[in-house]
């Protein structure tokens, strides 16, 4: 992609409006936190504390709102706790910049790294950093200072003790995530009643497995209809595709393929229902009609072999789900069997946290880590906005390093878009407020309440898009400016020609010391690789020795799968959104990589869904097949490292064995296990290349990209040829 289109897309991104669903009670319990820590502030002190408090409340409320699975107060009293101390903090290091430009570097890089453990805590922590430059004008000395730090805390109380007063759909979060993967499942039985190989995504399964895991006192409250749903959606997802795929499931045509699609649609309406009763606590109904197309025949059923097996683990599964979907959330009914005494998944409580943030953090420093590079380059932007804005005659110097903070992100397209959007909404906000303040005249008061409605819409709108948000945010500052008595004819251009500047130094940055994912597509690439063989081959011993170890070793092997690529799908949409020329692999090159190993996976999946028979049991050829994939797919994640051409002869070689020895004890199996072999067949076509090939790859590419943009441009559409 050229720098022109990657910088149109990221100002298209920046500017678009997201379509989710909004949360009014939500932006009102958080907008009436920030109202009682102004009022209190103005009632109980003055002005400069009323900002202060503000400022507590108000970042402490927009911290809820970010995506993390522990308790919200927890969240609030946590961005509180670290709004005070950085300002406390600040202000001892504020008296000289030779003094307070290195703490600032300091901070600002910790807060960086804080990406490592999360986009939440890398938020919150950039907040902090924001905080640090803003407040540190407040005070006058080492004693205000503290007291506008207790008032920031103060507002984190505010925002915790509403939601612990006035809950909002407890649970809520949880309860989507849950409802989603269950209803993913459901659209996965649909697409396959048409396409019999549709690809399913995984990320659905693994947001819900992350809000599954709980602190002990929240396993406690937990609902129950949270705590098996997730499992069964798990086991319900390979038998459908086991059903639809005709190498080893329904035949691809005739009355078989007619029953097997009866069965993935009533699969897909209980699924759906179940996502509904989860998602809403109350029971939901099923489509009637549903309950006939369960039923088996056992003498006319047109479903034969492992089609049959599979159609009655479907029903079975099946009956468990509408169990689900009837109960709703009555107690002790929505648990599916063999799950009421199953351990939760456990999620350290934040005393607890700390050494799990020092492994996570130490392992990020190394100088290709993405978070590592953007911990830096968030330490020289803040620290060198800071120093120019100082030198220009200009007061409110520190809007610069702030807007650079916090649009800041790891990655190059959410920071350029964030920066384009805080710019157009800083500019509509800015505007939109000026005029207000002007026609009313100056009321301390109204002010106050102006800025907590501004607040209340930018909580609002914070799931739209940042620009949007972003827009009621520069009203709700020009409102607290103007509750203090500054000078808006100064401010408000200030503000303007200093979030530029911020923005612009973000930008920069960027270029300067970029962390550009299209050079380590290959090694995200050979992890997943990896991955899916032990995955495979945990598969494989699981299923000819299926013991609780080897079944623990294939669960195991299949979250790290799931892992690897979902590393490998961010690292993939980011790099399709860089400016620069691919370094190992090809775009076309990675999409058909991509799909090899979506297949691969597939495969080991459809293998998953059969119950080990006695014939395949002790299986010595699939024992053999077992290591060679393991083998010669870690072989391969290194020579896809190092740029040579991966190599199957340990495969090829132990499935012809298999399939030369005597006796047809795994067919099935074995079908599965040929699948697996085209599929790596496929990845080695896909990445293998010629010496001359190595040297022009990266220029092919180029010219199919200007290719494309030509005939973008001059609006012909035609298609690039070659390559």
């Amino acid at each position: 992609m050229t720098w022109l289109r990657a910088l149109r897309e990221a100002a298209r991104a920046g500017l678009t409006i997201e379509e989710t669903r909004l949360e009014p009670l939500l932006a009102l319990r958080t907008a009436a936190g920030v109202a009682i820590a102004i009022g209190t502030a103005l009632w109980l002190g003055s002005p400069a504390y009323a900002a202060s408090a503000a400022l507590g409340a108000y970042s402490a409320g927009g911290a809820t709102f970010q995506r993390t699975w522990r308790p919200r107060k927890v969240i609030a009293l946590g961005a509180g706790a670290g709004l005070a101390l950085s300002t406390f903090v600040g202000y001892l290091a504020a008296g000289r910049l030779v003094t307070f430009l290195p703490l600032l570097a300091v901070w600002a890089f910790a807060a960086g790294m804080a990406w490592a453990v999360g986009p939440t805590a890398g938020i919150v922590a950039a907040t902090t950093v924001g905080s640090m430059l803003v407040t540190v004008t407040l005070p006058t000395s080492a004693g205000r200072a503290l007291e506008h730090a207790l008032v920031i805390a103060l507002g984190g109380v505010a925002q915790a003790a509403l939601i612990l007063l006035f809950p909002v759909r407890r649970w809520g979060a949880h309860r989507d995530a849950l409802a989603d993967a269950l209803a993913a499942v459901a659209d996965y039985a649909r697409r396959l009643r048409h396409d019999p190989t549709a690809p399913f995504d995984p990320e659905p399964l693994r947001t819900a497995r992350d809000a599954a895991a709980v602190t002990p006192s929240q396993a406690r409250g937990r609902p129950p209809v949270l705590h098996g749903p997730r499992g069964l959606a798990e086991r319900i997802r390979p038998v459908v595709a086991a059903l639809a795929d005709p190498d080893v499931g329904a035949p691809a045509e005739g009355p078989g393929r007619d029953r097997a699609r009866e069965l993935l649609d009533a699969a897909a309406d209980v699924m759906d229902a179940a996502a509904r009763a989860i998602r809403r606590g109350t029971p939901a109904e099923v489509p009637a009609g549903t309950a006939d197309v369960l039923r088996v025949d056992e003498e006319h059923d047109v479903l034969k072999g492992p089609a049959r097996q599979a159609a009655e683990r479907l029903v079975q599964l099946l009956g468990e789900a509408w169990e689900i979907a009837r109960c709703g959330d009555a107690p002790g009914r929505t648990t599916p069997p063999g799950t009421a005494g199953a351990q939760f998944l456990t999620r350290p409580t934040m005393f607890r946290l700390f050494p799990v943030v020092v492994r996570v953090v130490r392992r990020e420093l190394r100088g290709d880590s993405p978070v590592f590079r953007h911990a830096v380059r968030l330490a020289a932007v803040a620290t060198l906005g800071c120093l120019i804005a100082a030198r220009l005659p200009l007061g409110h110097g520190y809007w610069a390093p702030v807007a650079s903070v916090m649009v800041m992100r790891p990655d190059f397209h959410r920071t350029y878009a964030r920066a384009v959007a805080r710019l157009a909404g800083t500019l509509a906000g800015v505007a939109l407020a000026t005029g207000t303040v002007r026609a009313l005249g100056p009321d301390t008061h109204v002010f106050g309440a102006l800025a907590v409605i501004s607040a209340g819409l930018s909580y609002t709108l914070i799931r739209t898009g940042y620009a949007y948000s972003q827009c009621f945010t520069a009203a709700y500052v020009v409102f607290l400016l103007g509750m203090g008595g500054q000078a808006l004819e100064q401010t408000v251009p200030e503000r303007v020609v200093l979030t530029l500047l911020g923005g612009a130094l973000a930008m920069l940055a960027y270029v300067v010391f970029p962390a550009w994912e299209t050079s380590r597509l290959p090694g995200r690439l050979a992890d997943w690789l990896a991955a899916d063989g032990r995955y495979a081959a945990a598969v494989l011993r699981d299923h000819t020795d299926p013991t609780r170890e080897h079944h623990a070793d294939m669960r195991r092997a299949l979250l790290d799968s799931r892992d690897a690529r979902a590393a490998w799908q961010e690292a993939y949409d980011r790099a399709k959104q860089e400016p620069v020329r691919p370094r190992g692999l090809t775009s076309r090159e990675a999409q058909d990589a991509q799909e090899a190993l979506k297949k691969f996976g597939r495969a080991a999946m459809l293998m998953e869904s059969h119950a080990p028979s006695a014939e395949s049991r002790f299986l010595p050829e699939a024992e053999r097949f077992a290591h060679a994939l393991e083998a010669d797919s870690a072989q391969a994640a290194v020579d896809l490292r190092e740029h040579r051409n991966p190599d199957w002869g340990r495969v090829e070689e132990a499935l012809h064995t298999w399939e030369t020895a005597a006796g047809d004890r795994s067919p099935v199996v074995r079908r599965e296990a040929r699948l697996q072999k085209r599929a790596l067949e496929d990845l080695a076509t896909a990445v293998s290349r010629t010496p001359l090939e190595r040297d022009t790859g990266s220029a092919r590419e180029a010219q199919r990209v200007r290719a494309a943009m030509a005939a973008e441009g001059d609006g012909t559409g035609r298609q690039p040829r070659g390559g």
